[in-house]
């Protein structure tokens, strides 16, 4: 097999429905990921501008703007009282988990667009209500989930359609990091259960593997097993510093994820079937490379050119793109909704020792 027509149109947008039209955003909080990844990415984007920076500080919303080029920097509260609601199209919500909802529901009021970080809510109950204020308003809501639009996933989803695996067999994902090697800091907001919700690990890295896997095969989760634990004492508030969870998807398809805040930064997915396999590593976090196995084939295909600020480049054109045109979204609330039912059922398992069924 050639791999040659597959490099040829590795970084095509085959998602893209129109050329037409801009979205300007409202960004809501600006840590760092705000600051140093989404700023830069609709930067550089086709189809997106950046006008309005929204912050618990004044000083720090107009500092921001006034350096990014933005048009306003405002306050959370003028944000909700409606200020510079004439000055954005769509709203960014990048805060931590627990405090996503209260924001979709003010965009909602306002009638704009949303694109929501993952996971949408800190619980099912508060993301149940962040989906249906957006329903309600009839508003276009999309999770945050970049690696539908990074180009390594796209070509991998076509060559399973195309049947290059076979039939699935096994499903593996692993996301690890040192979280506080990152960000030394044992009060940061992932290791506080009332701000991050159920846990640290499957949170916020295990629904990489799980969301991603979900999008390449089309299946969801029937049934989770998990375990986990917490051994550092800056982990003693949440219960995964590590976790391994097998989910069974649709036709009784496992998926294993393992996960870790507390470990060598590690990513990759690897699809398993009857003629061949796919693995992406690594997989979650900057230049995903595609390594390819079908009886003599061994193929290992990279874009060097892909990062991370460029994944987030193609999520926010993919947004603007399906705002602009009025086509449906994928992932939507809905969609990122299952997969806080499915971190909420791996929780209850290995709390309880038990299958939890979904």
């Amino acid at each position: 097999m050639s791999t040659r027509p597959l490099l040829e149109r590795f970084t095509e947008r085959d998602w893209e429905t129109s050329t037409e039209g801009t979205v300007r955003f409202a960004l809501v909080g600006l840590g760092w990921w705000t600051v140093d990844v989404v700023i830069p990415a609709i930067e550089e984007s086709d189809r997106c501008e950046t006008t309005v920076l929204v912050s618990s500080s004044a000083e720090k919303a107009d500092r921001l703007a006034e350096h990014h080029g933005a048009e306003r920097g405002i306050t959370y509260e003028a944000f909700h009282d409606g200020d510079a609601a004439d000055d954005y199209d769509a709203v960014y919500v990048g805060t931590p988990n627990a405090y996503h909802l209260e924001y979709v529901e003010t965009a909602a009021d306002l009638g704009k667009a949303v694109l929501c970080e993952k996971p949408l809510e800190a619980t099912v109950e508060r993301a149940e209500r962040l989906v249906e204020a957006a329903e309600a308003t009839d508003i276009p809501l999309m999770t945050a989930y970049r690696m539908h639009t990074e180009p390594a996933v796209r070509r991998a989803k076509e060559l399973i359609e195309d049947g290059f695996i076979g039939e699935p067999t096994h499903v593996y994902g692993n996301n690890t990091q040192p979280v506080l090697e990152m960000i030394p800091d044992p009060d940061q907001w992932r290791l506080d259960p009332d701000v991050t919700g159920y846990g640290t690990s499957v949170m916020d890295l295990g629904i990489y593997p799980l969301n991603t896997a979900r999008f390449l095969l089309e299946r969801d989760p029937v049934d989770v097993r998990a375990r986990m634990n917490s051994e550092h004492e800056a982990f003693a508030d949440v219960p995964d510093q590590n976790a391994t969870a097998t989910v069974t998807l649709e036709g009784g398809l496992p998926l294993v994820i393992t996960t870790s805040q507390h470990a060598q930064t590690d990513t990759q997915l690897k699809i398993i079937g009857t003629e061949g396999s796919i693995e992406l590593h690594p997989a979650f976090h900057g230049e995903a490379t595609l390594h390819l196995s079908k009886g003599s084939l061994r193929a290992t295909i990279e874009d060097v050119d892909i990062a991370a600020v460029e994944e987030m480049r193609e999520e926010f054109d993919y947004f603007a793109d399906r705002v602009c045109s009025g086509e449906s979204i994928l992932p939507d609330g809905r969609h990122g909704l299952a997969d806080l039912r499915t971190i909420a059922a791996i929780h209850e398992s290995a709390e309880r020792g038990e299958r939890i069924e979904l």
